[in-house]
């Protein structure tokens, strides 16, 4: 079986907030701006998932538009093309058809400014298992170019942020829980202050509390640093709570958007039955949250 193959983030000169600022272009960044800090128009991806199968459309013709400052929400049942569609925009996989630009860049031709301007967290987060937490945040540091010293102050201000007490900072990742692993994954990633971030189900495997803290935080680092961001969710309290709009993914496609209020006025009034974002859910995907969608494969989502 053959798949296609994830690219491997490369490195960046410097990644501090003022760096930011300048790469993205000033119309964007504006607050009278009409650029949005992300765009996608008639975006596909496709998976070749075997030599006698079709090929497996992850993704299809999906259109978004994301506006500067936004907590933009996507929803979708397992395999319904959520995490494809974060790691296109991330450029850990290439376009088949359509066009995203974030902030203005086009995420082809503008790839190294792109990648500036944004980080991910995935539910799956990668680490080097037998380093600590602070050493894991501080190597993604330097690697973004980071100063050395404020990076390791930063570090230890956002692991504790998030619940992480210092003494279980020095302590390898891999005797950590996978609930305070993903923790470390939202600091490596809030450590760069991207200016569009990326949240692939980041509270998945998290206790009440935890969830709540990483929740709050989310909603600092919009207040606070003026950041963008896109947010997979199974959550549908989460959803409701954190975001502006939500878009609904079913089979690789848009099939509901609007903000929680709007999706829940408008099934009611279509549709009947109560108004609460899961039947808004039920009715616009006809599945629950955690049922697998059987054309596509674990490979393409």
């Amino acid at each position: 079986m053959t798949v296609t193959a994830e690219r491997e983030p490369a490195q960046v000169a410097t990644l501090d907030p003022a760096a930011i600022a300048r790469e993205a272009s000033p119309e964007a960044l504006s607050g009278t701006s009409r650029t949005p800090a992300l765009l996608i128009e008639h975006l596909s991806k496709r998976f070749v998932v075997g030599r006698k199968r079709k090929p497996v459309t992850a993704v299809h013709h999906v259109s978004i538009r994301i506006e500067r400052g936004e907590i933009y929400g996507i929803l979708g049942a397992n395999g319904s093309g959520k995490s494809t569609l974060i790691r296109l925009v991330s450029t850990l996989l290439t376009l088949d058809e359509g066009r995203v630009a974030v902030f203005g860049h086009d995420i082809e031709r503008e790839e190294m400014r792109v990648k500036r301007l944004i980080n991910r967290v995935s539910v799956d987060a990668a680490f080097f298992k037998k380093l600590s937490p602070w050493e894991n945040l501080v190597y993604a540091a330097r690697l973004y170019g980071l100063e050395a010293g404020p990076a390791q102050r930063e570090a230890v201000r956002i692991l504790s942020r998030l619940g992480i007490k210092e003494s279980r900072m020095s302590r390898p990742v891999e005797q950590m829980s996978r609930g305070m692993q993903q923790k470390v994954a939202i600091a490596r990633a809030l450590l760069t202050s991207p200016a569009l971030l990326l949240l692939d189900e980041p509270t998945t495997g998290l206790d009440p509390r935890s969830k709540l803290d990483v929740q709050t935080f989310i909603e600092e680092l919009r207040a606070d640093h003026d950041a963008t961001i896109v947010l997979t969710t199974h959550d549908l309290d989460e959803a409701e709570r954190l975001c502006d709009r939500i878009a609904l993914l079913n089979d690789g496609r848009v099939v509901a958007e609007g903000t929680a209020a709007e999706l829940k006025t408008q099934v009611v009034r279509d549709h009947g039955g109560a108004a609460t974002l899961e039947n808004v859910f039920m009715t616009y995907t006809g599945r629950s949250l955690d049922e697998d969608v059987e054309e596509e494969s674990d490979d393409a989502e």
